[in-house]
Parts: structure tokens; C-alpha cells; sequence
């Protein structure tokens, strides 16, 4: 924490409701004021935990964030708006937060958070809060808050299921001890292509805010060695008791990782890969400009989609459509003397189709690089992404 701050009569004024709280008190919020908390991730719950955490007074948010801001992020990334399609994600949030509470510093770090930079990124900040959407990263800012002893502020989202958690290695356990390793490549669906909730990362971010603000005041049951999971469908929380592994290979008694690790090849990505696509040296691969030219021409392959049917329903370039999920039980309406382009909305699924049916003996296989949005990108700009 920073050292001793005043408040102004403005922000006594504003911070009003805060002041008049005992748990909080002017004590609380000069500590709130004081302290520097680094937000990974200005979307789905980035923007609620920056938002708040700005409302709340926290002196020094630093946000860190690579991307620009898409349509397709206004459905839940409540901190951008339409006029900010196009604009990096970062001056796009701090212009929002810089509009809640003038009174706060905001820096943006316009970087892809990695093992070169995580630890100068975190060095100045107290707190790290966790809103990434992706297993390499998730492991990254765990192992990092670990080495330098930060607490983490964890959240997660997908379709409509949630978690929360703090993970803290000098009171409780951290990720590893609950995930040690990752799963296989490709087997969890991003929210991309499973799809989330709107409002789910408003509950789940108001959380995290809610803990963080906890930390630095030093009020309240931490979640930390529990983990909140929240279903929306049902509109009910449950709470797991989490313990810290005296066998983490991070964080346990005789750790072996001691020093941040090659994260893509870890999650089983190579390096510039987001949407964890297996990588199979014996797939081959087709572009979607090499796609469109081979089905103008005169002999075209088949096309199988393995997305869903709400997904297939959003966009398709008319691919006979089986699930990834039915595939082996479809597999004998495929020809097996005819070439075969698998396609999903990114490639992940369709790599992990092509190994099934490559085990059953079809071998005139190729998978879509990039899926049908990257074929959208770059051969039919008509067709909606999401």
C-alpha cells in the first residue's frame, strides 16, 4: 500500500456513504485511496470490476489489455460503447472510468500480458484481479502472484455458470492447487464458441469487486480458501471449500516451479494462439481463401461443420452440419473417398473431429484454419460473427 493520503473535501463529499460505514469509516477509505490494484482484462468482467472499484475510491487502477473493442463485446463488456468500436480496449475503459471518478490515476498497459512482462506489470500494483478469458493466462497470473505473494481476485464465466474466488498462498491455496494442470487443448469451449450470458459477468465482476475492496479494508470473510460457484438458470450459489495442496508444485511445500514457464506450450498453445486448437502436426490445414477457390472449382469437398445448431443458425457457408458432439455416432453418413474440410468457429473443434475420424480410417481430411470467422474475415464480409 501507499503511504499516508488525504482526502479532499470533493472526494469526503463523494465517498460520503462509504465515510458514515464503521466497517469502512474514513480510515477505510483513505485505504481505498492508498491502494493500487492492476485489472487483467477490460472485458466481460473487467468491466464491472474496474467500473466499481473506480466508483469505490481505489487510487490507482491499472487495467492491461491487448484488444480493440468489437461489436460483438457490447453484449456484456459494459464499460465500452458503441462509439468505441475500433478504439483499444484500454483508452476505451479509462476514458469510461476516468468519467465515473476524476479523482483516481489510471494506467493502461496496451500489452498482451506474458512471462516477459508479468512480473515489471505487477510490481507496483497491491492487487491483482483476475478477468481473463483464457487457461495460458489464467496460470500466468497465478504463478506470478504466488512468486511476488499478491492475492489474486479470481472470476470465471461460461454460458450461465460462474466463480469466484480469492486466491492468496500465504493464508490459502492458489489456482494450481485447485487446477494443477490444464485440460487437454480445445476440450473446454471459449466463451466464443459456448457462448455467456450478458448480465453473468456483471454478477461474477460485482463479486470480485466486492472481495477486493474487502482486502484493502481489511473488513469481512475473504473468499479466500472458498470458492463461490453461481448458476443463473437457477439463480443459486454454492460454495466449495477449497485447500491449499501441500504437494502444489507452485505454492506447496517443496515447489518446482520457480519461475514463470512457456504458458502457451503449457496450455498446449503455440505462442500467438487464442482459441486452443489442437496443435497436430499430422492435420492438415486449409486457408479460406484455398477453401472458397477449391469450391468454385470443379470437383469441391465436402464441407462438415461440427458446430452446434445455434451456432449454425447464427452464420454457415451452407456445410452439412454435424455436432462435434454426434460425430462418431454420424461419422458413416461422411464419404470416405471424397475430400473433407472440417470447419467449427475457430478450428479447435474441428481439430479434435478430424482426430476422431481420422481414427476410424478417413484420411482425405483437412481442417479450416480459423474457422468460419476467420473465413468471414477474409473471404465473406457479408457474414454476421459473433
Amino acid at each position: 500500500m501507499q503511504k499516508h493520503v488525504e482526502l479532499s473535501k470533493e472526494e469526503m463529499q463523494r465517498y460520503s456513504r462509504h465515510i458514515i460505514m464503521p466497517e469502512v469509516g474514513l480510515e477505510g477509505q483513505k485505504k481505498l485511496k492508498a491502494a493500487r490494484v492492476l485489472c487483467i482484462g477490460t472485458g466481460g468482467l473487467g468491466s464491472p470490476v474496474s467500473m466499481y472499484l473506480a466508483a469505490a475510491g481505489v487510487g490507482t487502477l491499472g487495467l492491461v489489455d491487448f484488444d480493440i473493442v468489437d461489436v460483438t463485446n457490447l453484449q456484456r463488456q459494459i464499460v465500452h460503447g458503441q462509439s468505441d468500436i475500433g478504439q483499444r480496449k484500454v483508452e476505451s475503459a479509462k476514458q469510461t472510468l476516468q468519467e465515473i471518478n476524476p479523482h483516481i490515476h489510471i494506467k493502461t498497459f496496451d500489452t498482451r500480458l506474458t512471462s516477459e512482462n508479468a512480473f515489471e506489470l505487477f510490481r507496483d500494483f497491491d492487487i491483482v484481479v483476475d478477468g481473463t478469458d483464457n487457461f495460458a493466462t489464467r496460470y500466468l497470473v497465478n504463478d506470478a502472484c504466488v512468486l511476488m505473494g499478491k492475492p489474486n481476485v479470481y472470476g470465471s464465466i461460461f454460458r450461465f455458470d460462474g466463480m469466484a474466488t480469492v486466491f492468496d498462498s500465504s493464508r490459502g491455496p492458489c489456482y494450481r492447487c485447485l487446477y494443477p494442470e490444464p485440460p487437454p487443448p480445445g476440450m473446454v469451449p471459449s466463451c466464443a464458441e459456448g457462448g455467456v450470458l450478458g448480465i453473468l459477468p456483471g454478477i461474477i465482476g460485482v463479486i470480485q469487486a466486492t472481495e477486493t475492496v474487502k482486502l484493502i479494508v481489511g473488513g469481512g470473510d475473504l473468499l479466500i480458501g472458498r470458492l463461490l460457484k453461481f448458476d443463473a438458470m437457477r439463480m443459486t450459489f454454492k460454495e466449495y471449500k477449497l485447500r491449499k495442496d501441500k504437494d502444489c508444485p507452485v505454492c506447496g511445500e517443496d515447489p518446482t516451479i520457480r519461475e514463470l514457464i512457456d504458458y502457451e506450450q503449457f496450455c498446449g498453445l503455440s505462442r500467438g494462439e487464442t482459441h486452443g486448437a489442437e496443435e497436430e502436426s499430422d492435420i492438415q490445414e486449409i486457408t479460406p481463401t484455398e477453401l472458397k477457390e477449391l469450391l468454385d472449382g470443379a470437383n469441391p469437398p465436402l464441407v462438415v461443420d461440427v458446430r452446434e445448431p445455434d451456432e449454425y443458425e447464427i452464420v454457415n457457408i451452407g456445410a452439412k452440419l454435424i455436432p462435434l458432439s454426434v460425430i462418431k455416432s454420424r461419422m458413416k453418413e461422411l464419404p470416405r473417398d471424397r475430400d473433407i474440410v472440417v470447419h467449427c468457429h475457430h478450428g479447435g473443434r474441428s481439430a479434435q473431429a478430424i482426430a476422431i475420424l481420422k481414427e476410424a480410417g478417413f484420411t482425405k481430411l483437412k481442417n479450416l484454419a480459423g474457422g468460419i470467422d476467420l473465413y468471414a474475415l477474409e473471404v465473406d464480409s457479408t457474414l454476421p460473427r459473433y
